[in-house]
């Protein structure tokens, strides 16, 4: 099909929706693809990026990237920056699993040292991190502690002896996101989120064992500053976020923003999906701080986790996950909201960035860099599907033209029912193991729904953002090994 008249390219890869395609536009509409990905883009991400423009309090531009896809609101891949004093707040642009995000390490391993044991390891990994819908996890906390948990995020989980302190270093925020109130969360929440710290979860979530090989590493000084050190190199990468606690959250305020917007604050219902209300509102500053609490609680969920694959590797090798040298590279969050300074009309603002399935890509020197990164950029991670590979990148000077975001993964092409329809999931698990990959999972009619060819290709996607350059390719990871909800 050809590209609608109204999407004009204004750069490369880069291309923009102008404010008279639909009343009410604050701001243009920018998506981020390559013609072909653009092509391939469902309608209704042209219908919600440019719904997200009409937003009180927008600036610069509403965007989607290049993995851009119909979502709740926002379109899953959507990026906006709302005016501090005057925009709004939008759970529809952050998304139900609030701090869903990524999290990589690297080993000192080989793929040959480490196929003979990786049943092994998958098998223990799947006893130990518990996935698949509902899944409770072995920390045995009250509802009280939990309230410490979401206030204190990864910091909680190292000091409780999951973890090290270099992890936090290597977290955005390090792993703890200031200004989260417990007071501003529903006691439902809580019984949802209390038991779950130290679990998958079930959908795109999974924990995989990947390989880094010498021809997949293009920027090989930049692959050493974030540990990839050696051919055919073992990495471990998870997606994960804060379970049904941050779906709650979600959940309640969407309904308190419905009941305020427009008979308190005069806001338009664009989309009921689209729920909002004034950031500096009573209502918009609970929220904010309740969804804080989620950020802190996927930290924390991803620090144990991380502790976890730590004590079955050294199980495994019958030896300690130092000697292993089983080091975080970086953890990083793609569905959140937070303050962050950008220049705005030429000058330097305070925003309200929403990041709705897509991934913070600070270039070289930037604030909020840890000091291990601070020559480098930011390392981002972009999880494909169990079948094709995953990405690391880095963060670019360029991103700041998207308020320093880039993707987070390859996107879906298909609807989770029609995957089903169309793949089942014991073929694809025997097929995945015929190609050498070994596959757990808590679900067949999930895994089904994971089939690489209901995602784009994470290539087509990453190359798109290497050319509007928001960010940089360092390494491409081969799956060998899955564990999936």
């Amino acid at each position: 099909m050809s590209i609608p008249h109204y999407i004009k390219q204004v750069d490369n890869g880069v291309w923009e929706i102008g404010r008279d395609f639909k009343k009410g536009m604050n701001v243009p509409a920018r998506i981020y693809a390559t013609e072909s990905l653009l092509n391939k883009m469902e309608e209704s991400v042209t219908d919600q990026v440019t719904n997200v423009a009409k937003l009180k309090g927008i600036v610069n531009h509403a965007f989607c990237m290049p993995d851009g896809h119909w979502g709740y609101g926002f379109p899953i891949g959507g990026v906006a920056a709302m005016d501090a004093t005057e925009g709004v707040i939008s759970p529809g642009g952050i998304g139900f699993d609030i701090n869903c995000g990524m999290r990589l390490a690297v080993t000192n391993l080989t793929v040959d040292e480490v196929s003979p044991q990786l049943q092994s390891l998958i098998n223990q990994l799947f006893k130990c991190v518990p996935c698949g819908v509902g899944g409770k996890g072995m920390i045995n906390i009250s509802r009280g502690e939990f309230r410490d948990v979401i206030e204190q995020g990864a910091k909680w989980a190292v000091n409780k002896g999951y973890g090290w302190n270099e992890d936090l270093e290597r977290t955005e925020e390090e792993g703890c996101i200031t200004g989260a109130d417990a007071s501003c969360v529903s006691q439902k929440a809580i019984e949802r989120g209390f038991k779950q710290i130290g679990t998958l979860g079930s959908g795109n979530h999974y924990l995989e064992i990947q390989v880094a090989s010498p021809e997949n590493v293009y920027d090989k000084a930049l692959a050493q500053t974030f540990g990839i050190t050696k051919p055919n190199q073992i990495v471990i990468m998870f997606h994960c976020g804060s379970r049904g606690f941050g779906h709650q959250v979600a959940t309640d305020y969407l309904q308190i923003f419905l009941n305020v917007m427009k008979s308190k604050y005069g806001l338009e219902i664009i989309d009921r999906e689209l729920a909002c209300a004034p950031f500096h509102s009573p209502e918009g500053q609970d929220y904010f701080k309740a969804m804080k609490c989620a950020v802190n609680m996927a930290f924390a969920n991803r620090q144990v986790i991380l502790h976890r694959i730590r004590e079955v590797f050294a199980d495994v090798f019958k030896t300690t996950p130092q000697d292993l040298g089983i080091h975080q590279v970086y953890d990083v969050a793609h569905n959140i909201a937070k303050l962050e300074k950008h220049q705005v009309n030429g000058k330097e603002k305070e925003v309200l960035v929403h990041r709705k399935g897509a991934t913070r890509a600070l270039g070289p020197g930037m604030d909020g860099l840890p000091e291990v990164y601070k020559r480098s950029g930011q390392p981002v991670i972009i999880g494909g599907s169990m079948e094709t590979g995953s990405y690391l990148l880095a963060g670019t000077e360029g991103s700041k033209e998207t308020f320093c975001s880039t993707a987070h993964g390859s996107g879906r092409t298909m609807s989770r029912t029609k995957a089903r329809k169309q793949f089942y999931g014991r073929d694809l698990q025997k097929k995945l193991k015929d190609k050498g990959i070994y596959i757990q999972c808590a679900s067949y009619a999930g895994l089904a729904e994971e089939a690489g060819a209901a995602y784009k290709n994470i290539d087509d996607v990453v190359k798109a953002t290497e050319v509007a350059g928001i960010s940089k390719k360092v390494a491409r990871f081969t799956p060998i090994g899955n564990i999936k909800g």
